[in-house]
């Protein structure tokens, strides 16, 4: 009877080990991975998908010895994109911010950067923001289901002062135009987005600062876990292994955007 007990711990140890071989050499490959245009994390330049997220995403694959290419990432809208993640199955989207609204809806690997959610307004309005309540008085942009969107909500701002927008360049427009008063976003981002409309950044300025937090590739709830765990092996990998320019790896990634 011990023999027999022994050999079934073996086999299980055994299987256990097959399932996780089998996992490592699929990766990603399961997972539909998703992204929006978020420069300098993730965006489209001359049909190659590239930033920060991306390359990092890319690197860290290889160290799970699953590598992904970019042609099998997906640009979509981020409200789209956002809630295919909520609904599965096996959806993975980034860059995505981590807040405690959001925790327990996904599955997490990170972080990839740290991030400052901001309210930006002309430098000419005049505008300035005492404190959040002051925010409720003013037309607010806002991305669809952005954490932008979500934390001027927590706040209290009047949905009838909430103009939603699919994609950034237009919210760069209107605030640049007075059709908004305030955009809610992240700061690099956002002045990604006014550089690249023929803006200058310098009429622009951070009247308020809604959250700092990181930047994480999160995914749906049906994930393996030991797809999880690889991936975020591999992320630790890249932070860690040396790099050719700066310290890390993942110094050179970032010195190639900031």
């Amino acid at each position: 009877m011990l023999l027999i007990r022994i050999w079934k711990v073996v086999l299980s140890v055994f299987s256990m080990v097959i399932l996780c071989s089998s996992v490592n050499a699929q990766g990603l490959k399961g997972v539909e991975m998703l992204t929006e245009a978020y420069p300098p994390y993730n965006f489209n330049e001359g049909g190659t998908l590239k930033g920060i997220a991306v390359d990092l995403l890319i690197a860290a694959s290889h160290k799970m010895e699953a590598p992904i290419k970019r042609d099998e990432i997906k640009l979509q809208p981020w409200a789209r994109a956002y809630r295919k993640t909520l609904e599965g199955p096996n959806v993975g989207l980034f860059a995505t911010t981590r807040t405690d609204e959001r925790e327990d809806k996904f599955k997490w690997v990170g972080p990839i950067a740290k991030t400052r959610i901001v309210v930006l307004a002309k430098k000419a309005s005049g505008i300035s923001i005492s404190s959040a309540g002051d925010l409720k008085s003013y037309s607010v942009g806002v991305i669809r289901d952005d954490i932008g969107e979500q934390l001027i909500k927590g706040l209290g701002v009047p949905e009838s002062n909430i103009q939603q927008a699919s994609n950034a360049d237009s919210l760069a427009k209107k605030l640049d135009a007075g059709r908004i008063q305030l955009w809610a976003y992240e700061e690099n981002v956002a002045r990604w987005f006014i550089k690249t409309n023929g803006f200058d950044n310098e009429e622009f300025s951070v009247v308020h600062v809604l959250k700092e937090a990181e930047l994480y590739y999160a995914f749906s709830k049906d994930v393996d876990n030991a797809v999880i765990e690889s991936l975020q092996k591999g992320l630790n990998q890249v932070k860690a292994a040396p790099g050719k320019i700066g310290k890390t790896l993942y110094d050179d990634i970032l010195s190639d955007y900031l």
